[in-house]
């Protein structure tokens, strides 16, 4: 609860005076009829709450009379309860939150009113966050049209920005969240590659990350898992996971745990037969030095960009060797992807990249790759590390990533 409470504190310094942010915490979209999709919550909206249950609004105001803070919950669901569940409590709400102004929802609109009109309220903050033009609107954006219509005058600012900031800086407490994840998530690949023969269906490999997720408590994953063989291994977001491997195929895996809405985000290619060709072996060497330089690069100060660029000038001259580029424009016929993301509350992190430097607390992937069709080879090695005063800290270092403790444990599989 203090977690969450010296979070709002980080949101109240940002605010300006004669202002109010408002969180939604979002609902599951329905699938068909009366079935809907399982229930995440904003990551912005839970991460000043700590609560995770729909329908729920965050107000917090700054004005000249000091900083007020009310959670909005939906009213007792009655008899609905025996279906679904009872609805969070005024009680459960505030010993989840550590808010002591519990409301209902059907009061928000109308105490917002009252906000603006007594304390002249300027700016309403909402989470603007839209990638796509024909996305559909988020609660925050269609809410944006009603202050619009109500308010005309009103200046709306963007929190996304804000949050931005703030989520890039793991506490400790969201690194204990996501290690936890990582370490599980560790266990699902150890499985995969001990269990993997080829002619197996790629959802079969993926079947034993599932079941370790699953004895482990993990009710869901960070992603979607990929497990692409062969061919398919060129394609980053490959999700079908349908068809039969064959001898000769790597399997590229990019699988990650969730634990308490925190995620890590791994990635590893291992022959299913359990030995790598010379190819693939010289292929691989290339993607795993990359990695490697990539990391020592992580510093505070560095700038993020840096990092892709590090990768591109060791491929640039490796594949320049072995004679599948002559330019540094060629290399994006085989490597089209940056080299990191910020990870934390979602697996792709919000946070700037452009102009962004490195700092101490920052979360981030490592996952160069190579990916050479011509070959039918697609290879991504992908870890998490946490950029600390000195330089990086690999939090996944204890998976297995070189050819000959691939190789060994894939052989000691076949031996039980």
């Amino acid at each position: 609860m203090e977690s969450f409470q010296r979070n709002r504190t980080k949101l109240e310094q940002r605010l300006e005076e004669n202002s109010v942010a408002i969180l939604f915490a979002g609902q599951a979209p329905y699938k068909q009829g009366d079935e809907q999709y399982p229930f995440a919550p904003d990551r912005n909206f839970y991460y000043v709450t700590g609560i995770d249950r729909e329908h729920c609004i965050f107000l917090m105001a700054k004005t000249a009379a000091g900083v007020t803070t009310t959670l909005y919950i939906p009213r007792d669901n009655g008899i609905l309860a025996k279906w679904i569940g009872a609805n969070l409590t005024i009680e459960e709400a505030r010993q989840q939150s550590s808010i002591d102004c519990i409301a209902f929802v059907d009061h928000f609109r109308k105490d917002l009113a009252e906000q603006i009109f007594k304390h002249n309220i300027k700016t309403v903050y909402l989470d603007m966050e839209n990638r796509s033009w024909d996305a559909s609107p988020s609660s925050a954006l269609s809410f944006a049209k009603e202050v619009r219509e109500q308010f005309p005058s009103m200046w709306l600012g963007n929190s996304y920005p804000i949050f931005s900031d703030l989520r890039l800086i793991k506490e400790d407490w969201e690194l204990e969240r996501m290690q936890k994840a990582m370490k599980i998530t560790e266990k699902g690949f150890l499985a995969m590659m001990e269990h993997a023969k080829a002619g197996m269906m790629e959802y079969e490999i993926e079947a034993y990350f599932d079941f370790v997720l699953t004895k482990n408590g993990v009710r869901q994953k960070a992603f979607q898992t990929i497990a692409a063989a062969g061919k398919r291994g060129t394609i980053l977001h490959y999700v079908d996971n349908n068809q039969k491997t064959k001898e000769g195929d790597l399997i590229l895996v990019d699988a990650g745990a969730q634990i308490a809405w925190y995620n890590g985000d791994i990635t590893r290619t291992f022959p299913v037969n359990g030995k790598f060709t010379e190819r693939q072996k010289m292929v691989y060497s290339i993607v795993l030095e990359g990695q490697r330089k990539v990391i020592e690069t992580i510093r505070p100060g560095v700038p993020f960009a840096r990092l892709n660029e590090v990768l591109k000038e060791h491929y640039f001259a490796e594949l320049k060797k072995i004679r599948l580029v002559q330019t540094m424009e060629e290399v994006e016929k085989y490597y089209y992807h940056g080299v990191s993301h910020y990870l934390g509350a979602e697996t792709h992190d919000i946070g700037r990249y452009i102009d962004r430097t490195l700092e101490e607390g920052m979360v981030l992937t490592v996952e160069p790759g190579l990916y050479i069709d011509e070959w039918d080879i697609g290879i991504r090695i992908e870890d998490d590390a946490l950029v600390t005063k000195d330089g990086c800290r690999v939090l996944t270092q204890d998976l297995i990533r070189t050819v000959e403790d691939i190789e060994a444990l894939m052989a000691k599989g076949r031996k039980a």
